[in-house]
Order: C-alpha cells, then sequence, then structure tokens
C-alpha cells in the first residue's frame, strides 16, 4: 500500500471509532508508531482536525466527516460474501438490515462492479447445516438478535418467554453480557434473576422478547470473555464431551461444534458443548480410530452402538452377495 493509499485509509479508521490508539493503527497498515506519527501529523497538516490525548489516541474532532467513499470490487465482494453468511447464520431482524445496507453499497457501485457482484451472487452458496436436534417450531419468531444486542450494549434488562430442549415454558428477566455462535445457533449469555446464576439462551427458542429499557442492577457482571473462561462446563442443558484427535487427521479440516481446543503435541483435544450426543457420535464415526473419546461415558456407549449397527448391517449385505461361481 503506498502512502497516499494508506492516509486515506487512516482517515478512515479514525473515522470508524470515537477513539484509536497508534499501536492500533501501527497493527493494522503493519508500520511502526513513528510512521504512525508521521502520517497522522501529515493528515493534521492537510486541513484534517485531529486531537489526541495521552494514554488513550488520536480522534478525528466533532462535526468533520470524509466526503463518501467508493468500495472497491473486492470490498464490495468481501460484503456480498458477508450476506451470504448473514443469510444462513443469523436471524429474520439481522438479515434485514444486512440486506438493507447491501443495497445502500450497491447503489453507490459502479456499473462494472454491479455486473460484478451480479455474477458473483450466482456463483457463491452457502450450505446450512443441520442443527443438533429438531428446528424449532414456527412458535418461535427467532427475530430478536437486533433488539439482543442493543441490550448487551447498553446493559439494559431484558423479559423473555423461553421454551429449553424438554419443552418447558418459562419467564425469565435477564442483565445480558454478550452474545456467541456455537453449535450452529446464537446464544445469549445473561444473569438470570430467576435462576439467580449465569445460564445461556439460544435465541431461536425465545418465544417471545422485551426490552425494558430498564438498566441492570449495580452487580459486578462477568465479561463475556471471563464467561467463556470460567464456565464453559456451566451451560445449562448442555453437556461436555472432550475428545483427542490425531493431528493429522484435522490438517486441512474444521471441525464443527468445537469449545475450545488444546494442543499436545501429535494430539488435539478438543472440547464440545453439545446438547445431542448423538450428533457428535455421528460426526466422529467419520475420524474412525484417529478420535479418542475421553468422556463421557454415554458417548462412548453411543459410538460403540453405532459401529455394532454399522457391522451388523455390512455383514448381512455381505450375506445378500451372490457366491462366485
Amino acid at each position: 500500500m503506498n502512502r497516499i493509499d494508506r492516509l486515506t485509509a487512516i482517515l478512515i479508521h479514525l473515522q470508524s471509532k470515537r477513539v484509536v490508539k497508534s499501536e492500533e493503527l501501527a497493527d493494522r497498515f503493519s508500520i511502526s508508531q513513528r510512521t504512525v506519527y508521521r502520517d497522522v501529523k501529515a493528515l493534521m497538516e492537510a486541513g484534517v482536525p485531529i486531537g489526541s490525548e495521552a494514554g488513550k489516541g488520536y480522534f478525528i474532532v466533532d462535526g468533520y466527516h470524509l466526503p463518501p467513499v467508493m468500495f472497491t470490487q473486492d470490498e464490495a465482494s468481501a460484503m456480498m460474501l458477508a450476506g451470504k453468511l448473514v443469510e444462513k447464520l443469523t436471524d429474520k431482524s439481522v438479515q434485514t438490515s444486512f440486506d438493507s445496507a447491501l443495497h445502500k453499497i450497491k447503489a453507490v457501485l459502479h456499473e462494472s462492479e454491479k455486473d460484478h457482484l451480479e455474477s458473483l451472487q450466482n456463483l457463491v452458496q452457502v450450505l446450512e447445516r443441520p442443527r443438533n436436534e429438531e428446528q424449532p417450531s414456527g412458535n418461535f419468531p427467532d427475530n430478536f438478535l437486533t433488539t439482543i444486542q442493543r441490550a448487551v450494549v447498553k446493559k439494559q434488562v431484558l423479559v423473555i418467554e423461553y421454551t429449553n430442549n424438554k419443552q418447558e415454558l418459562t419467564s425469565r428477566e435477564l442483565e445480558p453480557i454478550g452474545i456467541f455462535y456455537y453449535s450452529s445457533a446464537w446464544h445469549l449469555i445473561a444473569w438470570c434473576r430467576l435462576r439467580n446464576d449465569y445460564r445461556d439462551f439460544r435465541a431461536d427458542r425465545i418465544r417471545s422478547l422485551v426490552n425494558t429499557e430498564k438498566p441492570v442492577e449495580n452487580r459486578n457482571l462477568l465479561s463475556l470473555k471471563e464467561y467463556m473462561t470460567s464456565m464453559g462446563q456451566m451451560h445449562e442443558g448442555l453437556i461436555k464431551a472432550v475428545v483427542c484427535f490425531d493431528k493429522g487427521m484435522l490438517k486441512g479440516r474444521q471441525v464443527y461444534g468445537s469449545f475450545s481446543q488444546e494442543d499436545q503435541g501429535d494430539r488435539i483435544k478438543i472440547v464440545f458443548l453439545i446438547d445431542n450426543l448423538i450428533y457428535i457420535a455421528r460426526m466422529l464415526l467419520v475420524y474412525g480410530s484417529a478420535a479418542t473419546i475421553e468422556e463421557p461415558e454415554e458417548l462412548k456407549h453411543i459410538m460403540s452402538e453405532l459401529t455394532e449397527e454399522l457391522f451388523s448391517h455390512y455383514g448381512k449385505v455381505k450375506e445378500l452377495q451372490p457366491a462366485d461361481s
């Protein structure tokens, strides 16, 4: 990237956040902090009102905006590709907002870029993986992620009606701390006032949701990262499974549904948090003896039953084959 392009990119980056640290700019553009200082000084000399605060970083003075910047073909293609993932991996609220944003991006593209995106649109597909359990019924709106995001950022109390895997419906008041995606679904992590503890709620199993806009109580809630570190084995309704894989077998493969991974030299230990042992057992059949289950014992029994069932099935097939003449 030449210096003119880098100066423009730095200016766009400064406008994307309230305050930007020099280390962040250095890391993003692979330059030294001394070069960052020189580039920022050059922008200031060109008339861009950039302020700085010791120990915090740089900021654009309120009221200044860079004129609309055109997207490159690669940037527009990346947004279209992201849209394919949004379509399959989010809910209706996020899909609607992203679709609107993508149309705005397409509106400012040159004709050649529009033609490029139109062609690319039909050449990229995302296969939606089946969930670990039956898909939620039509009673679940699956339309709450946008509201949840607002509540997480503003630290506001949510009231939900939630149906667990046993089809039990409960009403909860929640103090949300974050959301994350695993096991083919988005999960809301929150302090549950009903259980007086942290709980994990699948967003697509929320029957109704209301943002009360009331601030959460003055308690020292964990951050999402802290929760993920300390509460991984405590998810309500989920089962912890630990499997060791031969590293050579995993090369170039993606293991879906993993919660954490630990490199053990020639093996990789993977922890899964799942709600259906049958699903992971069928997945492990692909890896054969290259996968060793450490826990739970129930998963070992299921694997034994599946392999015996396959042995019995193909044994019968062999018996039905005609003998050599």
